[in-house]
This record gives C-alpha cells, sequence and structure tokens, in this order.
C-alpha cells in the first residue's frame, strides 16, 4: 500500500474575471481526484490547493483548470513572482487603453442619443462609434462568456455580453427595419448609447477594481521584496565571490557588508555588527550580533562587517516561512465566505432568468409598449446585477486584515482564525517565555562595601559552572577573562570552588556558606532576605572568610506583559496564567502582571485539560504559550497564539505567531480581526443590499406606482460603483487605528 504523502501549495491562476470564474476553478479542483481541499482567492487571483501526491499532480491539476477555460502556474521558481507582476502589468495597461478608448468612443455617441437625436443620419454615427466600442474594446466579454457557455457554466462576463449584444442587435434592426415597428403602431428606438456606455463603465470598474486588489496584496509584495537577490560566498580557498541566493547551501559561510540584507537564517562565526530586525519584531532598536548570534533573512545590516554559517535556506527560512504563511492565510476563506460561495455559484442563472421573466411580464401585462419596455427591462436587469461585489466582499478585506497584521509583526495563518480571533473572551497566558523574558537574568547585584575589583574572578568561576543560573552570571558581567582557576570542584546542591592567585573563592547558595564557616555582613544578609522575599534565587560570592557579594536572578517580567494584560482586561476580556513553576512563585507574577485567576505546578496535559474546562463553560479561549510544553494547550484552545521566539513545534501548531514575542501585538490582533469581520459585514450588507434593492428596479417595479424606469447606462455605472466601493472599503482597513 502506497503511502499519502500531503502537500499545500498556492498556484497563480490566470483568466479569473469575478466570482463566478473563482467559483467554477474552485469546484474544478476539489472534483479532482487526491485534491483533500482547494480554494480560490479572487482578490489575490490563486488558489490554495492540499493535496495527495501520490494521487495527482500539479500537471494534471493545470489541465484540469485549462479544460474549464483559464490557466494555472504551475512551475514556480524564484522569478514567477516577477513574470506574474509582469503579466499582470501589461495587461492592466492593456484594459487601460481600452477604457480610454471606450470611454472616448461612447462620449460623442452619448451626446447624440441625449441631445442630437434628431441630427441627420445620427443614428448611423451612433452605430458606427459603438460598433467597435461592443465587438473590439469589448470583446473580451464575448470570448469569455462562450468559453464558459462551451464549458456549461456562465459568469459576469455572460451577463454583460448579454445585455451589451442584445441592446446593439436590437438597436441594429430597428435602424435597418423601421417600418416593422411603425407597421404595428410603435415608434422604433435605438440604444447605441446603453450597448457602449454599458461597456466603458464596466471597463471602467474593472480597471478602477484591479489597481484597487493590487493595494491589497502590497503588505505581501513588501515582504517578498525584502529578500535579496545575490549574496557573498566565502569559498575554502578564502576567495570571495557573488552567488544567486537559490545557489546557497547550508554550511556555506558568507559575508555581509554594511547596508546589506542578510540572505539567508544562520549563526555568525566571525566579526560583528548591529542589524535592524524591525521587519521581524516590529522593535525599531538595532539589534547586537556576534559570534554564535542568529541572524535572519531580509534583515538589514548596519555598520560592521560579519561572516555567518548558512543553517536554513531557501523555504526553510523565517522569511520564507512568514511569505508563505502570509499567502496562504490571504488565500483561505473565512466561515461567512461559504455561504457568500454559494450565492454566487447560483447567481447568474437567477439573474438571467429574473431578466426573461420581466421581460415575459412586460409583455404580457402591457401589450401596447410592453415590448420595448420589456426589452429595456430585461437589458437592465442583466447589466445591474453584480455578483463580483459578493465575490469580493470577503477576500479583499481577509487580504489586507492578514497583510496589515504581517506589517504589525502578527502572522495570521488562515481566515477562520481572524474572524474568531473577534469572538475571543477568554486569554490563557503560559508564564516562562510569554509574561516573561523565558530566561535567567540579574535583576540584582550587590557587593560587600561597594567594591567589585573581584568580579572578573566571580565571572571566571561562574564560566566554568555548569549550573543553569551560572549564565546569567557571565551574561551580566560580559567580561572576556584570562584569570586561571585552579583545583576548581563542584559541590552538588550547593555550588564551586575554585583558587585563583593563590586566594580561594567560591560561589553557591547559603548552605556553601554555611559549610564552610563563612561570615555574612549584616548589610549583605537584608539584601538578601529582601531580594529572597521577592522569589529571586540568591546567589553568594565569597573568599574563604566573608561573603562578598550577592545575586539576585530571576525569569524577569517583559516591559510589556502589565500593558498588555491591562489592555486585554479593559476589552472586556478575562485573562488566566498557567505554569509549572510553584504557586508562590507563580502568585508573585500573577500580582506583578495585574492577573487574578492563576494556576500552578502545571504539566502539558493539565494546561490542555485547563483550556477544555474554560470551553466547557461556554468560554472562547485563545492559548498564548512559547514551549514545546505548550503545544497540547495551543491545539486544544478556540485560537492559538505562538510567541515568535519560542519552539518551532508551539509555532507550527498555533493559529497566531506574534513574532516579536512582545504581548501588546495580542490585544492588537485582536482588535484586527474585530475590524475585520466588522469590514466583511459591510461589504456583505452593501452587495446584498445593493442587489435586492437594484434589481427589481432594474425589472421596472417602479413602473406602475411613478413611472420610472431605469436607463440601462445608469444600471451599468452603478454596477461597476458596486464592486470598487467594496474593494476601497476593504482598504480603509490599512488605514484604520481604532
Amino acid at each position: 500500500m502506497v503511502k499519502s504523502k500531503i502537500e499545500k501549495r498556492v498556484f497563480p491562476i490566470e483568466g479569473l474575471r469575478c466570482a463566478g470564474c473563482a467559483g467554477r476553478v474552485e469546484k474544478t479542483l476539489n472534483a479532482q481526484p487526491g485534491v483533500i481541499v482547494a480554494a480560490v482567492n479572487l482578490a489575490a487571483a490563486n488558489a490554495t490547493v492540499e493535496y495527495d501526491a501520490t494521487l495527482t499532480t500539479p500537471e494534471m491539476l493545470r489541465k484540469a483548470v485549462q479544460e474549464a477555460g483559464y490557466d494555472m502556474v504551475v512551475e514556480i521558481d524564484d522569478n514567477t513572482s516577477d513574470q506574474l507582476e509582469q503579466k499582470h502589468l501589461q495587461a492592466y495597461r492593456s484594459l487601460k487603453r481600452r477604457t480610454l478608448w471606450a470611454v472616448l468612443l461612447s462620449l460623442p455617441v452619448v451626446a447624440i442619443g441625449m441631445f442630437f437625436m434628431e441630427t441627420p443620419y445620427g443614428d448611423w454615427v451612433m452605430a458606427l462609434l459603438a460598433t467597435p466600442v461592443v465587438f473590439w474594446l469589448g470583446r473580451g466579454f464575448f470570448i469569455n462568456a462562450w468559453t464558459q457557455l462551451r464549458h456549461g457554466s456562465a459568469t459576469m462576463d455572460t451577463l454583460v455580453a448579454l445585455s451589451t449584444g442584445i441592446a446593439y442587435l436590437f438597436s441594429l434592426f430597428n435602424l435597418l427595419f423601421p417600418e416593422f415597428w411603425l407597421a404595428h403602431g410603435i415608434e422604433p428606438h435605438v440604444y447605441f448609447e446603453a450597448s457602449c456606455v454599458i461597456v466603458a463603465f464596466i471597463l471602467l470598474g474593472r480597471l478602477l477594481e484591479e489597481k484597487a486588489k493590487g493595494n491589497t496584496a502590497t503588505s505581501l509584495k513588501k515582504l517578498i521584496g525584502l529578500q535579496p537577490r545575490n549574496a557573498e560566498i566565502i569559498r575554502e580557498d578564502g576567495s570571495q565571490a557573488q552567488i544567486p541566493i537559490n545557489r546557497i547551501r547550508v554550511g556555506d559561510i558568507l559575508l555581509v557588508r554594511p547596508g546589506d540584507r542578510v540572505p539567508v537564517d544562520g549563526t555568525v562565526m566571525e566579526g560583528g555588527s548591529y542589524v535592524d530586525e524591525s521587519m521581524l519584531s516590529g522593535e525599531p532598536v538595532a539589534v547586537r550580533k556576534e559570534a554564535g548570534s542568529k541572524v535572519f533573512a531580509g534583515t538589514i545590516n548596519q555598520k560592521g562587517y560579519f561572516q555567518f554559517r548558512a543553517d536554513k535556506v531557501g523555504a526553510e527560512t523565517m522569511l520564507a516561512q512568514i511569505i508563505r504563511m502570509v499567502q496562504e492565510a490571504q488565500g483561505s476563506k473565512a466561515p461567512v465566505q461559504k455561504l457568500v460561495d454559494k450565492v454566487a455559484g447560483v447567481f447568474v442563472p437567477v439573474i438571467i432568468g429574473l431578466a426573461l421573466l420581466a421581460f415575459v411580464l412586460w409583455v404580457t401585462l402591457d401589450p401596447e409598449t410592453g415590448l420595448t419596455h420589456g426589452f429595456l427591462a430585461l437589458v437592465t436587469v442583466l447589466i445591474i446585477a453584480c455578483p463580483c461585489a459578493l465575490g469580493l466582499a470577503t477576500p479583499t478585506a481577509i487580504m489586507v486584515g492578514i497583510g496589515k497584521g504581517a506589517e504589525l509583526g502578527i502572522l495570521i495563518k488562515d481566515a477562520e482564525s481572524l474572524e474568531i480571533a473577534g469572538k475571543v473572551n477568554t486569554v490563557v497566558l503560559d508564564k516562562t517565555g510569554t509574561l516573561t523574558e523565558g530566561c535567567p537574568v540579574v535583576t540584582d547585584m550587590v557587593w560587600l562595601h561597594g567594591d567589585d575589583r573581584l568580579k572578573e574572578v566571580f565571572c571566571s568561576l561562574e564560566r566554568l559552572s555548569e549550573h543553569p543560573l551560572a549564565e546569567a552570571i557571565v551574561q551580566h558581567f560580559r567580561i572576556e577573562s584570562n584569570l586561571q582557576v585552579q583545583q576548581f570542584e563542584s559541590r552538588t546542591g550547593r555550588g564551586i570552588r575554585g583558587v585563583v592567585d593563590g586566594e580561594t573563592y567560591m560561589v553557591g547558595n547559603s548552605r556553601m556558606l554555611e559549610d564552610n564557616g563563612i561570615t555574612i555582613a549584616r548589610k549583605l544578609d537584608e539584601v538578601a532576605w529582601r531580594l529572597s522575599s521577592e522569589h529571586k534565587s540568591i546567589v553568594w560570592f565569597a573568599d574563604a572568610e566573608q561573603a562578598l557579594a550577592v545575586a539576585a536572578i530571576t525569569d524577569r517580567v517583559k516591559d510589556t506583559s502589565v500593558e498588555a494584560v491591562r489592555r486585554l482586561q479593559a476589552a472586556g476580556i478575562e485573562v488566566c496564567m498557567l505554569t509549572g513553576d510553584n504557586r508562590e512563585t507563580a502568585r508573585h507574577i500573577a500580582i506583578q502582571v495585574g492577573i487574578d485567576r492563576f494556576e500552578s505546578e502545571m504539566l502539558p496535559q493539565d494546561k490542555a485539560l485547563f483550556v477544555r474546562r474554560l470551553q466547557e463553560e461556554g468560554r472562547k479561549v485563545a492559548m498564548v504559550g512559547d514551549g514545546i510544553n505548550d503545544s497540547a494547550a495551543l491545539a486544544q484552545a478556540d485560537l492559538s497564539i505562538a510567541m515568535g521566539h519560542g519552539s518551532d513545534i508551539a509555532m507550527d501548531v498555533a493559529k497566531i505567531t506574534v513574532v516579536a514575542s512582545d504581548l501588546n501585538k495580542i490585544p492588537e490582533a485582536i482588535r484586527l480581526s474585530k475590524q475585520t469581520v466588522r469590514t466583511i459585514r459591510q461589504n456583505l450588507f452593501w452587495a446584498f443590499i445593493y442587489n435586492l434593492i437594484g434589481v427589481p428596479i432594474a425589472a421596472g417595479i417602479l413602473y406602475p406606482v411613478n413611472g420610472f424606469l431605469l436607463n440601462p447606462m445608469i444600471a451599468g455605472a452603478a454596477m461597476a460603483l458596486s464592486s470598487v466601493s467594496v474593494v476601497t472599503n476593504s482598504l480603509r482597513l490599512k488605514y484604520r487605528r481604532k
């Protein structure tokens, strides 16, 4: 039995023009053997496909899409995005030229049709000018409509082709055979202005729509633009050469000069500098890098030089993973979109049916002028109906919302998470690494009589210790020590001792000092008691006779934690804390940050059970953690949030990753979610209302009341405006603060 090989990829789709197109491609992909789920994003013009590689291949999927009348790009390399961007730019320029010509040729047709109808040969001039607009500049509508008809489907192009084609042919018949109507006592009218102005308006609407849709993807384009194209490699013989980043291999030694972007993720081997990591962390202050420091692709080197070893290349770099997460998230669908897709899928056939019904009712109920009015109603209903507004309502808001999150250092994996975040009413925080820094640091260092001349001895001893707290002491001093420590010994549960320059020194806890009869000055003893009461770990430094210094070490609360907890509580969200630490330390941290409900001494499974209990109480729970021990609780929660400097497993499980490990990003993510969901609802409301009101008016429902019939030209303008207004409303998210 062949083992399944599940893959998930994002493929650009060519030829998408409306919600009906997106629905057809999605239906086609989901019908293919081996496809688990496929989602097509109209705004991003791509398809996110999860499939079993043992049952299907990208080429097979592409063939299916081509048979449906579209195309899918499967050969994706470093130049693909540039090529697609170039294609999009060329298509945009072509659309711009066609729109300009359509507007220029339509203006005299409108002028003649509205103000100079009695001009000799005016109808013939209108026919002459309308013909190239409808069948040359608007030929794309007819080509696409025919392509879809051959595949048994209908899209927005079908409505446009039917309405403009019928209006033009009806007008041409009236122009060539006016006596047919005169014999029936009906004055023949031509509607050339309606047919060409409809084309002009819809082309103009699509031009504005394409420009706006391009703006929704700016955040992703910025991320992709952070990737450098080349890198400087140092070969084994010491020579240097420029190579494309796709040729970098793990273990290569690379040189980064001042002002360069780091090409891949790695570890500094030689040299030092400050690196701007704001694209990852959102923090403006550059970070010091020296031997042993980690560097990340896309970050900007400041003034120094350094060499580093490539650890992660290509799709494995943090930047590549961020780009992939944003792409997949922008291509995913919120639950509300499933309803919209069902509506859009039947929209065009229903509209065609309503248009024909309006025509039949006019002819039946008004024998005198019903044929003319029925024709106008049929054309106007076909024109004013707009599935594009429905199709764009959700994906444009999702793209802008997720892109805005990426700019803020909040990586959202999918649209569903964005929607859930706005419903969260309880946030559960892990203590270590989430509320606190996640590593021990020296908070206090007090010397006897303020004399720290022996700090180099203290540091030299700790450098030889394997105790977890020793590293905190070494990091605190940050000095290079060349002192020779002799007769070094470690005493388990007590500390270490050694001889430096003939003098005996020791580092350890109070029992170490008691065992050796060391005297502790009253001042140092009082300081130690005070620091101990603050739940800090105490480390003593002494010579053979007396204590010389006391250091306090703790996992310090992050500067942002108190403010973040306050902001969450102010938003009406209950905040809980979980930790594997003892109860007294947990209580102390909880009091510091302002959390009332906390649990201590918890194992990984206990954290998951705690989250489940909250869910059983009817709460929407967000779990925030950074360690492998948080993974079970993250998976259990309604919304899982990982801190960016945590474990890879936690970030894999989480639906949202906070790159900067700044807890203030949590309330920001919830605020962004609420804004995005609110924008989606606004878009859907106006899109539905537009069609519910516009279609009956176009059919002539007001005519019996006040004699009003909607002009097809006005209908075309309204249809174009509806799509543009939806995209524009989504773009407001980029600039919204509260």
